[in-house]
């Protein structure tokens, strides 16, 4: 078995095809669960976000994951990335770090891959190795943005978005702004927007109490996204991220709402994947339509400038992909070490369960210690004969050595005796 990650983000596919396989929270359990049932698999985890879905997997090939996600989207071939093995571990790194997003250094994609990990464990599809994998992921990228300034002042693709907005046509403190959705995205354009001074902020969502809760946090006005028509035409700047699999606006909502608006401009952003608005608004002459891969291009400065300080990040992850490595391949080592232990245990336990059994029935004690001592002498010895006398007939010189090592020539506990005969009568 072997460690996978197969995967498509923001570098590699277009949003088109990224909101094909991105999975909601809703959809994950199934997801996992018909991942995790794949024969060719033993554990499984899968991390969906608006700019990347990918697969980690302890699997006998990555072929079996493709096939999987090719179940959800066709077409993916040329698009995916695959890494295995110390490749998986350190991409893994780098994406909890924020060194493979969008904006470099980001915080939001830390919580995403915690909440990959916690559904992932929930559904039973996680085991030993992917499990300890994530939990070292979590310190190496605490200590990288603790470590490196590659986490300071965090640009989110939210404040890239409020920022575009400032510098365009409309001005946020002559503005009317209307935030759907009601998530973290929305939530951080939200809290910009008011540092902004933004002159009237409109928060529609499909539950009005998380949307009250926003507009209090924020000074904005609530309302349920079912009036989303009645009020579309009031905002200069629209922002979407919710969760939907369908588009909140289409192209017919807007242009209804521009020509209310006696077709004075209007900025949207879609921050969603899938997308919340349909890519034919942008078609309308008085629509300015932003999607999360526009915004690729706005944040460019924002990654030049934080280059040195993702060097000293990569630096870290390198130093520890080497140390998970070299604990993964050390505690492998150590598995012969911890089946001996065990076999040892469980004949001792066996043994002394009847020992005790026959002590209790009124057996002479010298018959049960011998009883004892011969039987657990064989059930010990038992494995490692058996190996040696068909190592012999079958001329593995390798194993003969390695017993002369374990057993040597020299009577067994003579060094003990020669203590003991060392020993002033009392």
């Amino acid at each position: 078995m072997t460690l996978w990650v197969l995967g498509l983000n923001h570098q590699t596919a277009p949003v088109g095809l990224r909101e094909r396989v991105a999975f909601d929270a809703a959809a994950l359990p199934a997801a996992l669960s018909s991942l995790r049932a794949l024969p060719e698999v033993s554990e499984a985890a899968v991390l969906s976000t608006c700019n990347r879905t990918e697969l980690y997997a302890i699997a006998e090939n990555d072929r079996a994951l493709s096939d999987w996600l090719t179940t959800h989207a066709e077409g993916l071939d040329g698009y995916l990335y695959r890494h295995s093995d110390a490749d998986a571990v350190r991409h893994l790194f780098r994406v909890a770090t924020g060194l493979d997003s969008m904006v470099l250094g980001e915080p939001q994609i830390l919580g995403q891959v915690k909440e990959a990990w916690v559904t992932a464990r929930e559904n039973g599809a996680l085991g030993n190795v992917l499990d300890r994998l994530f939990q070292q992921t979590f310190a190496v990228a605490k200590r990288a943005r603790t470590d490196t300034r590659v986490g300071a002042n965090p640009v989110s693709v939210a404040s890239t978005a409020v920022r575009l907005a400032q510098n365009s046509f409309a001005r946020l403190d002559e503005s009317t702004v209307l935030l759907i959705g009601a998530g973290e995205t929305i939530e951080l354009a939200a809290r910009h927007l008011s540092e902004g001074k933004v002159r009237r902020l409109l928060i529609a969502n499909r539950t009005l109490s998380h949307a009250q809760d926003l507009a209090t946090r924020h000074g904005g006005y609530a309302l349920p996204l079912t009036e989303l028509d009645r009020h579309l035409a009031e905002a200069d700047v629209v922002f979407s991220a919710t969760a939907s699999r369908e588009p909140i606006l289409t192209h017919a909502q807007v242009a209804a709402a521009l020509a209310r608006r006696k077709h004075k401009p209007m900025l949207l952003f879609d921050l969603a994947v899938p997308r919340d608005i349909q890519p034919a608004v942008a078609e309308l002459d008085d629509a300015y339509l932003y999607t999360v891969d526009d915004l690729e291009r706005a944040v460019e400065d924002n990654r030049r400038g934080r280059r040195e300080a993702a060097e000293a990040a990569e630096a870290i992850i390198e130093l520890q992909v080497a140390r998970y490595i070299e604990n993964l391949h050390a505690s492998s080592r150590q598995e012969p070490l911890k089946r001996l232990r065990a076999h040892g245990d469980a004949a001792r336990e066996d043994v002394l369960a009847k020992a005790r059994q026959q002590l209790a029935n009124g057996r002479d004690a010298e018959e049960v210690l011998d009883f004892l001592a011969h039987t657990l002498t064989n059930r010990l010895l038992h494995p490692p004969t058996a190996a040696l006398r068909e190592a012999a007939l079958s001329g593995d010189a390798d194993l003969a050595r390695a017993a002369d090592k374990l057993f040597p020539a020299q009577a067994p506990y003579s060094h003990l005796k020669k203590e003991n005969d060392a020993d002033p009568a009392p």
